[in-house]
């Protein structure tokens, strides 16, 4: 915590930053849920929960790579505002549109700037902040996207009783908003300098480039099969957490407790990586996480609402955990021209993984109860530990340390103009 404090002072941009993306996080955390009720009620069917979930995940699932090619080609800064301008048009229309299939569609749009945005930012954040500071802006990062996920759908209950649906996800759109506006107005997250001899090609071929570079490193592609096979085991718990449950006999709200409990050891998770270190230890607590989750979900399988309880939540903390130093070990070891690529694939890989994982569950659900299906969870998750720890033996043991120095933060007018493409011609070519 002290690092993070020590962050918020010492850094204005990052202030300015985090200020912003709270209040976007706040929002999209309760966008999503009235977008669900919207659905719903647009069309009485599970298909439509289902369809209006997986439209944030089908862009990065289809164009991930591409987002990246765009975030490592252009300004990331200017992606990060494009971004939110695209999912601020996609929450107030849904507000203002009916029918199903326009829902649908704008939810897509929804999650394409959702996709642009993850690895736009996470590629510039290490130009927002010192280099000394750069763990703790991480980390920060993952602990307010969770707490997002934590705090916006309390909300939006509590709105949608005052309210309505349809101003919930209006509101949200107004969030975005904000944060592109608060975007615009600083210096951060120039596009990576490219050697004049080395031609670019087109975005496609950037795109194919970057896949085969990080399949090229065999420590960064461990972590990308290591991380998404986690989430393929780790978001089952997603479609359990109900039935299990309704299994335990604590009803609805033993269950939203179960969820609020995972979210929150989350967010915590994700702020352990505030004080930073070298990477033979990031890899180790990377590791650790790993090894949190299995045993974590092993827990949770146990006939015991209280043991349930800490399971899940010792789940979610090695899951914040594994996350924050995933990335903390990108920032450090991937070169910064392919950087945002490599965290587009991380998030292709992980969208794949969850919608195997929620589809998988349903399937096996149907033939088994929720324990079962968290002992296989738990077990899978050991698996991934064990082979990931042998994969990573050696590997960046003697690693330098980088040095980076933050952008300097000129009048607005000072700044390079570096064009970047018509919006249509951005959206057109990558998505989520």
């Amino acid at each position: 915590m002290a690092h993070t404090l020590d962050l918020l002072r010492t850094e204005p941009r990052a202030r300015r930053f985090f200020a912003a993306y709270a209040q976007s996080s706040i929002g999209n955390g309760a966008g999503y849920v009235a977008l669900v009720v919207l659905a719903y009620d647009r069309w009485h069917s599970p298909w439509a929960i289902t369809l209006v979930l997986m439209a944030d995940f089908i862009p990065a699932m289809l164009l991930g790579p591409l987002f990246g090619a765009v975030a490592d080609r252009w300004s990331r800064r200017r992606i990060a505002i494009l971004s939110d301008l695209m999912r601020a048009v996609a929450f107030v229309a849904v507000g203002l549109v009916g029918g199903i299939w326009a829902t649908i569609a704008l939810a897509l749009l929804a999650g394409t700037g959702a996709g642009l945005f993850t690895p736009a930012v996470l590629a510039a954040l290490p130009s927002l902040v010192d280099e000394r500071r750069l763990p703790a802006a991480t980390s920060l990062y993952g602990g307010v996207t969770d707490a997002g996920r934590f705090v916006g759908p309390g909300l939006a209950a509590l709105a949608m009783t005052l309210f309505s649906a349809k101003a919930v996800v209006i509101a949200n759109g107004a969030t975005f908003l904000v944060s592109a506006a608060v975007l615009a107005l600083m210096r951060f997250g120039d596009a990576p300098e490219q050697a004049e001899d080395v031609p670019r090609g087109g975005l496609l071929r950037q795109a194919r480039e970057g896949v085969v570079a990080i399949a090229r490193m065999p420590g960064v592609k461990t972590l990308v099969l290591s991380s998404s096979g986690v989430i393929l085991f780790g978001a089952m718990v997603n479609v359990a957490e109900l039935l299990l449950a309704k299994a335990l006999g604590v009803g609805a709200v033993g269950y939203s407790v179960l969820v609020a409990i995972f979210c929150a050891g989350v967010a915590v998770g994700s702020l352990t990586g505030a004080g930073g270190a070298a990477v033979p230890e990031l890899k180790r607590r990377y590791l650790l996480g790993i090894l949190l989750i299995g045993a974590g979900l092993l827990a949770a399988a146990v006939p015991s609402y209280p043991v349930a309880a800490m399971g899940l939540a010792l789940a979610g903390l090695g899951n914040g955990v594994t996350l924050v130093n995933e990335r903390l070990i990108c920032q450090r070891v991937v070169p910064d021209g392919v950087m945002a690529r490599a965290f587009a694939v991380f998030d292709t890989a992980g969208s794949w993984a969850f919608a195997i994982a929620f589809i998988g569950a349903g399937a096996l659900l149907s033939f088994t109860g929720p324990r079962p299906l968290l002992l296989l969870a738990g077990l899978g998750s050991l698996l991934i530990w064990t082979l990931a720890k042998v994969a990573l033996r050696g590997l960046w043991d003697t690693v330098p340390e980088p040095v980076r120095e933050p952008e300097p933060e000129p009048p607005l007018s000072a700044e390079p103009a570096r064009p970047l493409p018509p919006p249509a011609t951005v959206a057109g070519r990558a998505s989520a």
